[in-house]
């Protein structure tokens, strides 16, 4: 089969940054599905790992895909051969960069209906993200009724942005403030339902105080964190929660002591990495996703479509992710149609 490999952690203008190769089909095992994958996106978390982490021999990078099933594994229920489903996979395995991938059943569901597979495929990692980090990290309620939550929302424009915007403003009774910069990038955040827009070059204390809004009751840093935490910790109210997906360097904490502020990491791997009891929520998850996309409550995130899942597509992609600054999500789109060289 056709895949995109990285054999060493290399610079990502390098060409041999990543490279497409032929490797042999993969057997499922018994919790898995074998998935003929047709679209990707790209995150943060695969140019980390390609430049952070030298592969044994050689690795394929990618935890975002939609695909068909082509095969079941002895154990596996609710699924059936032909189906389309989504997924982020697990963070170990070889990854979705290739023709056939084996995926975990518990970690992925049928696909929305209503997309495009590329549409579809911007969705699966930064949904999880947001959704464990509003609901379940920071605690959020589902539900209108006014609990006085403010929630900032801080890196509001990317993948995890886009799709935390959308569940709070439209699943929650929380009053959500983006950061952002471009105008581009404001209108974007202001389009899936940011209530108020701060730029984040700017101290954000006045600017949220001219808003007129009570005090922030919750933070969620999805980048630079060190960078902003000093203005977090005096923004936050007292028993505040911050939660925090990047990896700040170094961070003190002890300014949140004086408030009572809580602080939590959130990590999609943590279930699959762990084979915790509740692996399955991920799954279950994605499905209530997919229902509400369908509903036409929640939209796709997809910004850009660079073409056919190859290496040279993938280096553009992370070269574009490693800039930083990029709304929404950056999608690939089957296999060329020819095998390209190792």
């Amino acid at each position: 089969m056709r895949a995109v490999i990285y054999k060493e952690s290399l610079p990502i203008d390098h060409p041999e940054a990543l490279l497409d190769a032929e490797l042999p089909e993969p057997s499922p095992g018994p919790m898995d599905l074998l998935v003929r994958v047709e679209a990707v996106s790209v995150n943060p978390v695969d140019t980390k790992v390609r430049a952070g982490m030298p592969p044994e021999g050689a690795r394929v990078l990618g935890w975002d895909a939609v695909g068909t099933v082509e095969a079941l594994g002895e154990r596996v229920t609710g699924f059936e051969l032909g189906q389309r489903v989504w997924y982020a996979g697990e963070l170990p395995k070889p990854g979705s960069n290739s023709e056939l991938q084996c995926v975990d059943a518990r970690l992925a569901s049928l696909a929305p209906t209503s997309l495009s597979t590329a549409e579809a495929a911007a969705m699966p990692l930064t949904s999880i993200t947001a959704w464990e980090l509003l609901f379940e990290r920071l605690q959020i309620p589902t539900g209108k009724a006014p609990l006085g939550h403010v929630l900032l929302v801080s890196g509001a424009a990317g993948g995890v942005g886009s799709m935390l915007i959308q569940l709070a403003a439209r699943l929650t009774s929380a009053t959500v403030v983006a950061t952002a910069g471009r105008p581009e990038s404001r209108k974007w955040v202001s389009e899936l339902g940011a209530h108020h827009v701060v730029d984040y070059r700017k101290p954000l204390a006045p600017q949220i105080a001219a808003l007129g809004i009570p005090a922030v009751t919750h933070i969620a840093s999805l980048t630079h964190t060190d960078h902003y935490f000093a203005q977090f910790v005096e923004l936050l109210a007292p028993f505040g929660h911050l939660a925090l997906i990047d990896d700040p360097p170094s961070l003190d904490v002890t300014p949140m002591k004086l408030r009572s502020q809580s602080l939590h990491w959130e990590l999609m791997y943590t279930r699959s990495m762990f084979q915790t009891p509740d692996m399955g929520a991920q799954g279950e998850l994605l499905a209530e996703v997919a229902a509400l996309v369908d509903a036409g409550v929640l939209r796709t995130t997809l910004t850009e479509d660079l073409g056919p899942i190859n290496a040279a597509n993938l280096r553009n992609a992370h070269a574009l992710i490693e800039r930083g600054g990029s709304r929404g999500k950056v999608v690939l789109s089957a296999f060329p149609s020819a095998a390209g060289g190792v």
